[in-house]
């Protein structure tokens, strides 16, 4: 059984083709304000992260897996990871208004939660949200996340200040 293939969708790692898809969504200003990015990002440095993209998460302390429908829509991180205290933070993208709210993102979680858990072992998994995006939060809290605090006016934009959630998912022991 292979942990990053469901149904629909597989989690495949980064290839050299994906350069040109990688730039689009990193440069797209319209999801900046999900992520912390407020400056566009170069085709150079996007070709030397994929010459790196290789290398294991032990090493690199992330691990960014594409999410394959028919094509590509979006792509899941690992981040921030820590075998000693075994968690890593999770960040999802799904690209383009019209692949959204068809379950990939649900699904591609889920994968990964499960990948995280039974291959790397990790104790936790955790993320921030904004307070406003109340997809995100919805995606994640019936995934089985908690929010289990708030940083209170953390983002600023445009409009002023807003709050941002932090999330965890704690594995619990296997019942014998």
């Amino acid at each position: 059984m292979n942990l990053l293939v469901s149904e629909n969708i597989s989690l495949r790692a980064l290839e050299p083709d994906d350069a040109e898809l990688l730039y689009q969504w990193e440069n797209d200003t319209t999801i900046w304000k999900a992520g912390e990015t407020i400056t566009p990002i170069s085709r150079y440095i996007i070709n030397e992260y994929l010459k790196h993209a290789h290398k294991d998460i032990y090493e690199t302390k992330q691990l960014r897996l594409i999410i394959q429908f028919k094509e590509p829509v979006g792509a899941i991180d690992l981040f921030d990871f820590d075998p000693y205290h075994m968690r890593a933070g999770i960040g999802i993208l799904i690209a383009g208004a019209e692949n959204r709210r068809k379950g990939y993102a649900k699904t591609a979680l889920s994968l990964v939660i499960r990948y995280s858990f039974e291959i790397l072992q990790l104790h936790q998994l955790y993320c921030n949200i904004n307070a406003d995006n109340t997809a995100s939060i919805a995606l994640f809290t019936g995934a089985g996340f908690e929010v289990t605090g708030t940083r209170k006016e953390w983002i600023k934009d445009s409009n002023g200040w807003m709050d941002e959630l932090f999330l965890q998912l704690i594995r619990q022991p296997k019942s014998a």
